[in-house]
């Protein structure tokens, strides 16, 4: 096998057990409650526990990706993500599995921080199509997350979920142990904090950026909210349907988005998708409740799956020399939104209640397709 199909292959892997990893938590929050002994509010430290450390990493190891060594970066990060998640799966109190959960989540960071650049440079020539096919992976682990949960949980106890993820890691290291990077990714250029500050003046990065922001912010208050959401008109055993049809729509999305991308262009394929998002997502969210709600949040999935890939390539096409640092921006940007809404989501919901909530979004979905357009623009006169 070719050094780029097997690169490609771990990568696509990695990123599937990424997902499933980050997908489990919610489902088995009952589980982590009974083990643990622990109340809801604890239970609340499973998300950012998860979530600080990989932040943390992907921006230190982005920034850094001129100045690092690659490879041994991304062997440690794959050997620590299923490492801790074995740990996690032995832990005897919450603490420490709270502790492994961090780690787990900065090893994660240390490969997602230069997953997406390594691809970028062994295909240059189709970065929107192969962004889309990486999130792809990314859609399929996060459908098949809670079901492999579900399905564990039917049989063993809750612990087994974490060791087979944890195992599943293992081939991953063993592929890329002796596989040698493509010389692009060596000479990967080092990035000062001024150099830094430059690009991000870059209008298509800037524009990158904050649409990406918002993105993420929607995202993050559908993983979120959605489930309860539905509660309030579906029966609980049903509520977590709707958060399983918006990512099932992200398969035959992103398999379509990926044929669409290097014909239509980045930018322009993802201001298409934001327009119709838009009532979309009002419809969605808003205007329909009960078993029509899965209905339109399935439709809601097939307008929101193509934005990460696609604006991310939109940033690595305007500075292709920094994809690390590219990708680092974009995917911090993403990840700042995911834990800023729906926080602010939770505030408003103990205020005015989860329809008011609710409606932020749809705001944010304005506020992301005016920024893509401006992205557009700005990519046009370069």
């Amino acid at each position: 096998m070719e050094r780029r199909t097997r690169w490609t292959a771990a990568i696509f892997v990695f990123v599937a057990l990424d997902a499933a990893s980050l997908q489990i938590r919610g489902a088995l929050l009952p589980q982590f409650e009974a083990a643990f002994d622990v109340s809801p509010g604890l239970l609340g430290l499973v998300a950012p526990a998860g979530t600080a450390g990989f932040f943390l990493t992907v921006l230190v190891v982005g920034l850094a990706a001129g100045r690092i060594q690659v490879h041994k970066t991304l062997l440690l990060g794959v050997l620590g993500a299923g490492a801790f998640l074995l740990v996690m799966s032995g832990a005897p109190i919450y603490p420490l599995f709270l502790g492994a959960l961090v780690l787990h989540g900065v090893s994660l960071g240390g490969v997602r921080a230069l997953d997406r650049a390594l691809l970028s440079h062994l295909y240059p020539e189709r970065r929107g199509r192969i962004f889309t096919l990486h999130s792809l992976a990314w859609a399929l682990g996060a459908v098949s997350g809670p079901a492999l949960a579900a399905l564990v949980i039917s049989v063993a106890d809750w612990r087994a979920v974490f060791v087979l993820l944890g195992l599943g890691f293992l081939p991953v290291a063993l592929s890329i142990r002796t596989l040698p990077l493509p010389e692009r990714m060596e000479n990967e250029r080092p990035i000062s904090l001024t150099g830094a500050t430059e690009l991000m003046r870059d209008p298509t990065i800037l524009g990158m950026t904050g649409a990406l922001l918002l993105v993420g912010g929607i995202e993050g208050a559908i993983f979120t909210w959605l489930p309860y959401y539905a509660g309030t008109s579906l029966p609980a055993t049903l509520a977590p349907l709707a958060l399983s049809a918006y990512l099932l729509a992200y398969v035959p999305g992103r398999v379509t988005y990926t044929v669409l991308a290097e014909r239509v262009g980045y930018a322009p394929l993802s201001l298409a998708l934001a327009i119709p998002a838009i009532p979309v997502m009002y419809v969605a969210l808003v205007a329909t409740d009960g078993y029509a709600m899965l209905a339109a949040v399935f439709g809601l999935g097939l307008c929101m799956c193509g934005q990460f890939p696609l604006l991310s390539a939109v940033g690595v096409e305007a500075a292709s020399e920094y994809s690390g640092p590219v990708n680092a921006i974009s995917t911090s940007a993403t990840y700042i939104g995911m834990a800023v809404v729906p926080t602010a989501m939770g505030v408003l919901t103990g205020i005015y209640g989860i329809e008011v909530a609710m409606t932020v979004p749809v705001v944010l979905i304005v506020g992301a397709a005016f920024l893509i357009a401006a992205t557009w623009l700005a990519t046009q006169r370069v």
